[in-house]
């Protein structure tokens, strides 16, 4: 196995570590005790942290182990912004220079996750998920705008599983894929765009939703759980 390919699978066993929380945000990342943890040479290891580091999965510091990133809500809402018109213009030019090939691609994707939605782990499902929208930016044939939209996409791995995570909607995000794989077939730019739009302002919601439930949560367990925990007085 190359180097590259063992930063990859690195960088793959610690991304899925990190959406699922194993490592959370603010904790260390250690290069020789994780190296030494998964049986590598600490130079793949750090090709694979400097990868999730372009992702915005962990952040890199000075003289000083890196940690897994917790962006603000207004850096991930900036980020959907972004990627929002991203994936508006991947279907627009999908529309126009997909090949037939290409759209069979994207509805095995689709029929993929359909046949998985009900049984497959939840981790399993987003990637598929997210495999589909790199699809249809690739069908634009536009290798600058696939490549924009990939790193668009990775930095919002993490706020976007979460939330992905605590609020399934099956019947709708089924239903909206369905709907682009039919605008991409009948080449219908306004039908393709159009959900893509709608299919987004979901993801937004959620993120929202998210943070919200987070800082609720975060609230609970600051507070003290009763009248004991409540510092005492000082006597006059």
């Amino acid at each position: 196995m190359t180097d590259n390919s063992l930063a990859e699978k690195i960088a793959t066993s610690l991304r899925r570590d990190i959406l699922r929380g194993a490592l959370a945000p603010g904790a260390q990342i250690k290069e020789r005790d994780s190296a030494q943890e998964m049986g590598v040479s600490r130079t793949p290891m750090r090709e694979a942290i400097r990868i999730l580091a372009k992702e915005g999965l962990v952040m890199l510091r000075a003289s000083r182990s890196p940690v897994v990133a917790d962006p603000s809500l207004k850096e991930v809402t900036d980020a959907i912004v972004v990627l929002s018109a991203l994936e508006t213009l991947s279907g627009k030019l999908a529309c126009r220079n997909a090949t037939d090939q290409d759209i069979a691609n994207i509805r095995g994707i689709h029929e993929h996750f359909v046949k998985a939605y009900d049984h497959s782990d939840t981790l399993d499902l987003f990637e598929i998920d997210m495999s589909f929208h790199l699809a249809i930016a690739s069908a634009s044939h536009n290798t600058s705008l696939a490549d924009t939209h990939r790193s668009y996409l990775e930095r919002l791995w993490r706020a976007r599983f979460l939330s992905a995570r605590r609020r399934r909607a099956r019947d709708r995000v089924l239903k909206q894929h369905g709907e682009i794989i039919a605008g991409l077939e009948a080449r219908d730019v306004i039908r393709v765009t159009g959900e893509i739009e709608r299919h987004l302002e979901h993801l937004v919601l959620n993120i929202e939703t998210y943070f919200e439930e987070r800082a609720a949560e975060d609230a609970s367990e600051a507070a003290p759980k009763d009248k004991h925990d409540q510092p005492r007085k000082e006597e006059k």
